[in-house]
C-alpha cells in the first residue's frame, strides 16, 4: 500500500491529520509562502502530541532556494533543534544560483541532519537537471525527493516522475502536488510508493467582531477571517482509497 504523507501547517492540524489516519506528516508554517521552518513552540508540542513520525520542514522563508550565508546558518540552527527535539526526518532542499543542487551545502546538511531521514522538497522542481540532481542526492545519502515532476501538478509530471523512478540508484521518488482522491489511482497505478497531499480547506474564524477597515497583509488585503485546516474527511478518504488497492 502507497504511503500518505500530509503537509500540516501548525499544531492543529498535525493532531488533526494524524487522527484521521495520515502515516506521516511534514510540517510547516505559512501556507501562503509554500511552507516555513514551524517556531519552537509548534515543533514541541506536535513532537509531544503526534505519535506518527513527523517531518519539520527546515526552509528560513518563501521564494526561491538559493540562501544568503545568514539564512543557511539559521537553516543549520534549525536542523540542530530539531534533531535534538528527536524528529525522525527533516524536509529541506538548497539550489545554486545556477539551478543546480548546492553540493556543498546539502553535504553540510547531511552532516548535520545525522541519523534523520532527509527529504528534498520540491526546490527539485526548480533545478536544472532532474536526472543529474536525482543521482547527486543519491551519492549524499538523501532518502526520499518530493516532486511534480518538474511540472504544475504530479498528475502532469507522473512521466517524469516515472523516468526518476525508474533511474537506478535514486532516492524514493514521492509524488506531491494536486494529488487528491480523485487521481489517487493513477499513482498507484504508475507503481508511486509515496504520496504527498496537503488535503487543505480553509475554514472560518470563529471571531464574531470584525475591523473591517484595517488589513494586516502587506499587499493585497486578503481574508484574515479565515483559517487554514487540514480536510480530515479528505485525508480518511484518501487512507481508505490506498488501503482498498
Amino acid at each position: 500500500m502507497a504511503l500518505l504523507e500530509i503537509c500540516c501547517y501548525g499544531m492543529d492540524c498535525a493532531i488533526a491529520a494524524a487522527q484521521a489516519g495520515a502515516d506521516r506528516i511534514e510540517l510547516c508554517a505559512a501556507p501562503n509562502e509554500g511552507g516555513i521552518t514551524p517556531s519552537a513552540g509548534v515543533l514541541r508540542g506536535v513532537r509531544r502530541r503526534v505519535s506518527i513520525p513527523v517531518h519539520p520542514i527546515i526552509r528560513p522563508r518563501g521564494g526561491d532556494f538559493c540562501y544568503s550565508a545568514g539564512e543557511f546558518s539559521v537553516m543549520l540552527d534549525d536542523i540542530a533543534l530539531v534533531r535534538e527535539l528527536g524528529f525522525p526526518g527533516l524536509v529541506t532542499g538548497v539550489l545554486d544560483e545556477d539551478g543546480n543542487i548546492d553540493l556543498p551545502r546539502m553535504a553540510q546538511i547531511m552532516s548535520a541532519a545525522h541519523g534523520m531521514a532527509v527529504t528534498f522538497h520540491r526546490a527539485f522542481d526548480m533545478c536544472r537537471d532532474p536526472f543529474t540532481a536525482a543521482a547527486q542526492l543519491a551519492r549524499l545519502g538523501v532518502a526520499r525527493i518530493l516532486t511534480s515532476g518538474q511540472a504544475k501538478s504530479a498528475e502532469a509530471g507522473l512521466s517524469l516522475i516515472r523516468e526518476l523512478k525508474q533511474q537506478s540508484a535514486t532516492p524514493i521518488i514521492m509524488a506531491g502536488a494536486g494529488v487528491r482522491l480523485n487521481n489517487l489511482a493513477v499513482f498507484v497505478d504508475a507503481g508511486i510508493e509515496e504520496l504527498h497531499s496537503s488535503a487543505g480547506m480553509f475554514q472560518p474564524s470563529p471571531m464574531r467582531f470584525r475591523q473591517a477597515a484595517v488589513s494586516m497583509s502587506s499587499g493585497e488585503p486578503g481574508d484574515e477571517f479565515s483559517r487554514y485546516a487540514v480536510d480530515v474527511a479528505a485525508v480518511a478518504a484518501m487512507k481508505a482509497a490506498l488501503a482498498a488497492k
